[in-house]
Parts: structure tokens; C-alpha cells; sequence
């Protein structure tokens, strides 16, 4: 993975790239600084400068409430984050969004297999099993909220709902399955030039996925 993020900077990702809600940026003398995308602009941040405190900036949000997915739009703010190494970076940016490099660096090289949300329902057993029993219209509903980019997830949609390609939603927006989109465009500062994005990918749908379905299917409030 750390050669791949560094053929990343060799090629168009040279200056800066935004990774979620992280700006990573190269610095003059050599190593990196991420930050929050928010935050470039400003000086008085916390400086970090190991790699493992990425777990501890990505565990709460600016309220101190735990994030349980670490894909959501709600990274905590006014952290600096100053790494010597590629191999650093690399362990950093999976701390903050664990598996994504990987899945883009997949991408890349064509070898991402995405799996549907049916096939990933259909296989869940114990007190899960009940959740293959979702309709389409529940499907098409509950994953038009929960994965939203504004306020739910940032992953871009690679998996169909089902082995016909349904798409997994019809209230998403089209830029949502799209990998060149930014999906934290919105929270650009207005009329900046936004540097390379590298999009978070998703190849299936995720465990809390699974958990609202089974709570659909139960008749809970989501």
C-alpha cells in the first residue's frame, strides 16, 4: 500500500488531495500534514506527530460523541497531524477511513468486487437473518437517508441492490455513485480551486446497513 500512495504524489496528487474530510498536503522539506479539510486556512491547531493518533482524531466529533462509522461527514476539527513518511501516511489515512486506500488502490488496478446488498442480506444469519426479508421500496427509502453524503456517509456507492443492477437507490443523487465526485464538495470554501480528490469507495454495504434493514423489517424506528 505505502508504494502506492507514493506513486499517488508522483502523478497528479503532487501538491495536495482531499481524502474524505482530510486535506493532505506534501511539505517543502519533506513528509506530509493532514488536517481537516475546514481547517487549512487556519494556524491554531493541536499539532500531531504520530501516525496512532490518528485513531484518537477519528474516534469523536466536534461534540464528543463517538463515531461509529468513520465514514461519516462529522470528523472532529482543529487538528494538525505532521508525518515524516509515505509508510506513515498510509497507516494514518486507514486509521481515519479503515480499508479505504486499499480499496481505492484496488480500483485502480481493476481488482474491486462489489457485492449486493440482496447477496449481503441473503447471507446473514442469528438475528440478522430476518433483515433479507426488506422490500424494495423499504430498500429504495432507507438507503436514500442513511447513506446521504451530507449528513450520513461519504463513501461513493459501487454495489447495485441486487444481481439485476438495480440501483441502490433512486433518492440519491447521481454524483453519489460516481468515483470522480467529491462527495464533501459542499464544504468547499466558495470559490476556491479544490485540490485532487481521492474518492472513499464502497464495495458492499456495510454491518450498520445491515442493522437498519433488520429494524425495518421489525417494525423499529430507525
Amino acid at each position: 500500500m505505502p508504494d502506492y500512495v507514493g506513486k499517488l504524489f508522483r502523478s497528479a496528487l503532487v501538491a495536495a488531495f482531499y481524502f474524505g474530510q482530510i486535506l493532505v498536503q506534501k511539505r517543502n522539506h519533506g513528509g506530509f500534514i493532514l488536517s481537516h479539510r475546514d481547517d487549512a486556512s487556519f494556524d491554531k491547531l493541536r499539532t500531531y506527530r504520530d501516525a496512532e493518533d490518528a485513531v484518537e482524531i477519528a474516534k469523536y466529533d466536534d461534540a464528543g460523541d463517538y463515531r461509529p462509522l468513520k465514514t461519516g461527514p462529522n470528523l472532529r476539527h482543529g487538528w494538525r497531524l505532521e508525518l515524516a513518511t509515505v509508510e506513515e501516511l498510509s497507516r494514518a489515512l486507514d486509521y481515519f477511513y479503515p480499508g479505504r486506500l486499499a480499496v481505492f488502490a484496488a480500483s485502480k488496478s481493476g481488482y474491486v468486487k462489489t457485492t449486493t446488498l440482496r447477496e449481503t442480506l441473503d447471507r446473514q444469519s442469528g438475528m440478522y437473518r430476518v433483515a433479507a426479508k426488506i422490500s424494495d421500496p423499504q430498500i429504495n427509502d432507507l438507503v436514500g437517508d442513511f447513506c446521504r453524503s451530507d449528513r450520513r456517509c461519504l463513501r461513493t456507492i459501487l454495489w447495485k441492490r441486487d444481481r439485476n443492477g438495480a440501483i441502490a437507490s433512486t433518492k440519491l443523487p447521481r454524483d453519489k455513485f460516481d468515483p470522480v465526485a467529491d462527495q464533501a464538495a459542499a464544504r468547499n470554501p466558495p470559490g476556491a480551486t479544490a485540490p485532487a480528490t481521492v474518492p472513499l469507495l464502497c464495495q458492499e454495504p456495510c454491518n450498520l446497513l445491515v442493522a437498519e434493514c433488520r429494524k425495518i423489517v421489525k417494525g423499529e424506528n430507525s
